[in-house]
């Protein structure tokens, strides 16, 4: 018998660097914990730098007025104003951090839960809920607020962010792209010919999962074996990160890095936020058959919007009158958007034909003569 040659494979240390570089960090990134007390070393060793206190101040107000209009949104979904309403109460964090960390240039896609970072980003609040009333497909104009429409399909909009961060790179801008994901959709073949498309064109997206534990009634248990979600992106070559989704200073300190780093030049980054959704996945979900009531309690402690405002606190950033200012703020908010909300919208049926194509075909102008001709004859029987 010849005996066994010795192995001379040896590790590139240049690719055991590289694959250094796109590990998360072992635990989620948080800056603040629950109480609101700011945790030493919680950043990981990654150099992560804290918010400036105005974006920190800003994000804490406008997750107030968020959370108010979530739970107005829920109230209109009960009294029949809209069809259907997926809540993001106790996501603020996620949605609202997010955004911030974006210029108004900067493009956004967001999912069917993602109604707060939408008027976040300034949206007109009836705008964003027409596509959850029923009226149209989307109600605001995503070209001029760099906002793409809703997307019911679980990760469709990944691709078409990585496609429109890759255009604006072609064209020498330096626009990000940001897109909203939730945990179930990172199984869907998108997610990953999003990630693999970005990778290779080195495309300026952050892909942003917000880990709320369940895909509809499914536990992230059942739904992957990876350590965390954010190791899904070594594979693809794209650095990733975790962080304590319920932590606005932490999500805003990676959202910060990653869309810093893309416009940059450094190309996609995937983020995995830890969070909990505290209501049922819509309306028409009934949660308590999936879920115990103590793991609602249990999150409800770690609420964002009070452990921001708890540090804010001890800063000496916001006090009582402040806090009162923003609460009437956001009450504000919610009476007129139920005001406007109640109000019957004025719906013309020739706008079913408008932007369906660039060119409308012959089938859809026989179609439009037709419904034109339906209401001028109703129009004349009611003369």
């Amino acid at each position: 018998m010849t005996a066994q040659k010795e192995s001379t494979h040896t590790t590139d240390p240049h690719a055991a660097g590289l694959v250094a570089s796109l590990l998360p960090c072992p635990e989620p990134v948080q800056f603040v914990d629950a109480t609101g007390r700011r945790v030493p070393g919680g950043e990981g060793g990654r150099g992560y730098a804290q918010p400036t206190a105005e974006q920190l101040v800003e994000t804490w107000r406008r997750m107030v007025v968020g959370r108010r209009f979530d739970v107005q949104s829920t109230a209109l979904t009960k009294q029949g104003r809209l069809a259907v309403y997926p809540s993001s109460r106790g996501q603020e964090a996620c949605q609202v951090g997010a955004v911030m960390a974006l210029r108004p240039d900067d493009w956004v896609f967001p999912t069917y839960r993602d109604s707060v970072a939408l008027i976040t980003r300034d949206i007109d609040p009836v705008e964003t809920l027409t596509l959850l009333r029923g009226d149209a497909h989307c109600g605001y104009d995503p070209i001029a607020r760099h906002t793409a429409a809703q997307c019911t399909p679980l990760a469709t909009q990944l691709i078409h962010a990585a496609g429109v961060a890759h255009g604006e790179a072609r064209r020498g801008r330096d626009t990000v792209a940001l897109g909203f994901i939730g945990d179930g959709a990172t199984s869907e073949g998108d997610f990953h010919e999003a990630l693999n498309f970005a990778a290779v064109f080195n495309a300026p997206v952050v892909f942003f999962v917000q880990n709320n534990k369940y895909a509809i009634s499914v536990p992230l248990s059942k739904q992957t074996k990876a350590p965390s979600l954010a190791y899904k992106g070594i594979g693809y070559g794209v650095p990733s990160e975790q962080v304590d989704g319920n932590d606005a200073m932490a999500v805003l300190a990676v959202v910060n890095h990653a869309v810093q780093r893309a416009r940059d030049g450094g190309g996609p980054f995937l983020i995995e936020a830890h969070t909990y959704r505290l209501d049922a996945h819509t309306n028409a979900d009934d949660a308590t058959r999936y879920r115990e009531a103590d793991e609602v309690t249990d999150w409800l402690t770690r609420d964002p919007i009070a452990r921001l405002e708890a540090w804010l606190r001890s800063e000496g950033l916001v006090d009582d009158a402040r806090v009162e200012e923003v609460t009437a703020e956001a009450e504000a908010f919610a009476t007129a958007l139920r005001d406007r909300m109640n109000a019957d919208p004025q719906v013309d049926p020739m706008s079913l034909f408008d932007n369906v194509f660039a060119e409308p075909t012959p089938e859809l102008v026989e179609q439009r003569d037709m419904v034109a001709q339906e209401i001028a004859a109703e129009q004349e029987e009611q003369e």
